[in-house]
């Protein structure tokens, strides 16, 4: 069995993995670390918890783990690992964004591999570190990853909207219910985060992101628009020929809705060919391929386990 233990487990992100470790076949869950929690039963925060563990908060940390999950903030994984001294044999999977960048992945004697599956399954593999994607950047690269190998990409301009569990749990102005309902909102228009890691996998002249904030709870939906010169079934054949052992990206021939990916670790495309212009759909459940997901795919790769194991999940469908 896997010993693993959250640090920062009182989030959406720690809450979503922590509903798949405890049914995950070869994980034992050991520790949830949450320092405004300590003492108090997981279902207290996470109340769909209630029946399903006996597990309560911890402030501490118990050190006799395999892997360590980050689900912290932007910033708290590296004042983290700065403030605790975590054996070298101990792997870490940080979900923030601390260490994305190849300029910022180097931590002493840690080296961050970036944990998308579909790009990095080999170093994935091999890796004692990850650094999990963000959940705009996971769409929009699963999007354009078959053309970016081909060096086929010009400019791309890509509009995303996403659910309000994005921004966190804590409460802001746009995250109330009374703001997000039926409304939209376009924000950090060409300045999105995401960009940079994004353009470190993508080769393209340029990201260009216009992200908005729905009101739903969970899922992103990208659109990304580009010239392009082959067909529309060229494009269907590189996208199938390059997905075609991915375990969770698939390819439709349909248009694609949130729908069918929410509650999922799924990231389905589709494919459109208007004039010279190809417009490529993706979406995914932010909190699952976009984070929480994700990062049990990459645990799974790591520890040598088959990478769909504990992620067979049933979307909402209706």
């Amino acid at each position: 069995m896997i010993k693993v233990g959250i640090v920062g487990g009182a989030g959406y992100t720690g809450g979503e993995l922590i509903r798949l470790l405890i049914h995950h076949p070869k994980v034992n869950l050991v520790f949830v670390q949450s320092s405004s929690n300590a003492g108090n039963p997981l279902h207290q925060v996470h109340k769909d918890l209630f029946g399903e563990t006996d597990i309560t908060f911890t402030a501490s940390l118990d050190l006799d783990v395999d892997v360590i999950f980050l689900c912290v903030g932007h910033g708290n994984a590296l004042q983290f690992l700065n403030n605790n001294r975590i054996p070298d044999h101990i792997k870490i999977i940080d979900l923030s964004q601390d260490f994305r960048l190849q300029q910022k992945s180097v931590f002493g004697n840690r080296s961050f591999v970036y944990g998308l599956p579909e790009l990095n399954r080999d170093k994935i593999a091999n890796a004692s570190n990850i650094a999990n994607p963000g959940c705009f950047a996971t769409a929009i690269q699963l999007g354009l990853l078959p053309l970016a190998k081909e060096s086929l990409l010009s400019d791309v301009y890509t509009t995303g909207i996403t659910g309000s569990t994005g921004a966190g749990q804590s409460l802001n102005p746009t995250s109330h219910f009374s703001w997000r309902a039926n409304n939209i909102q376009a924000y950090k228009t060409l300045n999105h985060q995401h960009i940079a890691e994004i353009s470190e996998s993508v080769n393209a002249q340029g990201i260009h992101f216009v992200p908005w904030r729905g009101d739903f709870t969970r899922g992103i939906y990208v659109s990304s628009t580009f010239d392009c010169t082959l067909s529309q079934e060229a494009l269907y054949d590189l996208y199938q020929n390059f997905y075609n052992d991915a375990v969770f990206t698939h390819v439709s021939d349909t248009m694609i809705d949130l729908k069918q990916v929410v509650n999922t670790n799924k990231c389905l495309i589709h494919i459109e060919k208007v004039g010279n212009k190809a417009v490529i759909h993706s979406c995914i459940d932010n909190l699952l391929k976009g984070a929480s997901g994700q990062a049990l795919q990459n645990m799974n790769i790591m520890f040598g386990i088959e990478e769909g194991v504990g992620l067979k999940l049933k979307g909402v469908g209706f």
